[in-house]
């Protein structure tokens, strides 16, 4: 049978399949789950800067002066035991460590370099294998300049670095104006990995009662392109390991980013959808696919269809419709 095992920032990973941080990744009993599936490795589910910095400052007038935190996080913080949450956590990582067997991610979703990195010690402190920072900057102040957006990226991984010996990885968006160069700046700082793409909540409009509302929660199996297109742009062009999220949800479309050239996949949404049990039925899929390519292993398949190595590069860099739409 092939060999699924893989490597991801310096972590040996039974699988290529990491389950990305969502509720599914908030208890011990669901982990111990997740593994049991085939999960190579877990990201927990994301502490919220926020959470951090309120319990490190109980004021919550000082805090509503801080223009760094959105009010919708505030209203929701007022009723919320911050405290127990940061213990908690650990406590998880902590049980974690003692009764399973792949790595534990820790993760922070964050905004700012603020305060709250000494933190990240208390992570690795309570035994967590690598960090996952999930930055979610939505750049919409048309006064501030793409450099300025990017250095607070930078200022993260910076505060955080100085806290921690542990592999760091980053979990971005797109929404950058050079991506291929920022994501070169950003792997010449150290980190061991990014992840690529962060999926963000996004607002809909009912038509009907003219409310703002949630659209779909949950990525659609088509979404998996835009980062399969940009990990195959640039894999062995940077210094870290490309992790694949977002639209992933069955044994083709793993394949593909292996392909491509991604060192693992983070899946959430299909796990939602078909259980824990369809981790397994895309390992499946990929085993058998590697058998009937004669593949024993994944550094065998990894990369041969990334843009650097394609004998079509050209398919990867093109962005306008000619030849589908050209006829009526």
């Amino acid at each position: 049978m092939p060999d699924l095992s893989t490597s991801y920032m310096g972590l040996k990973l039974k699988s290529p399949i990491i389950a990305a941080a969502s509720g599914l990744t908030n208890s011990l009993e669901d982990i111990i789950k997740l593994e049991k599936h085939g999960a190579g490795a877990v990201v927990l589910k994301s502490l919220f800067e926020e959470e951090i910095v309120t319990d490190m400052d109980h004021d919550m007038n000082k805090m509503h002066s801080e223009s760094y935190l959105y009010p919708e996080t505030m209203e929701f913080y007022e009723d919320y035991d911050v405290e127990d949450t940061l213990t908690n956590y650990l406590k998880l990582i902590t049980e974690c460590k003692q009764q399973v067997k792949i790595p534990i991610i820790a993760s922070i979703h964050c905004v700012t370099s603020h305060n709250w990195p000494y933190f990240a010690k208390s992570l690795e402190d309570a035994g967590a294998d690598a960090l996952e920072l999930n930055i979610a900057i939505l750049p919409d102040d048309p006064e501030q300049s793409g450099s300025e957006v990017e250095k607070v990226y930078f200022d993260i991984i910076k505060a955080v670095q100085k806290e921690v010996s542990i592999p760091i990885s980053i979990k971005i968006s797109s929404y950058f104006t050079n991506l291929a160069g920022t994501l070169t700046r950003l792997a010449d700082t150290g980190i061991k990995g990014i992840v690529l793409f962060n999926r963000f909540y996004s607002p809909d409009i009912d038509i009907e009662s003219f409310d703002i509302v949630s659209a779909p929660k949950l990525s659609s199996p088509g979404e998996y392109v835009l980062p399969l297109r940009w990990i195959a742009i640039m894999n062995q062009r940077i210094n870290c390991d490309l992790s694949a999220t977002t639209g992933i949800h069955n044994g083709a479309a793993l394949i593909k980013m292996l392909l491509a050239g991604a060192a693992s996949v983070q899946v959430a949404s299909t796990l939602y959808k078909n259980g824990f049990a369809h981790l397994q039925t895309m390992l499946d899929e990929l085993k058998n696919w590697m058998v009937s390519k004669e593949f024993s292993h994944l550094d065998e398949m990894r990369g041969i269809l990334s843009q650097s190595k394609s004998i079509q590069p050209a398919g990867y860099l093109r962005i306008q419709f000619m030849k589908h739409f050209a006829e009526k």
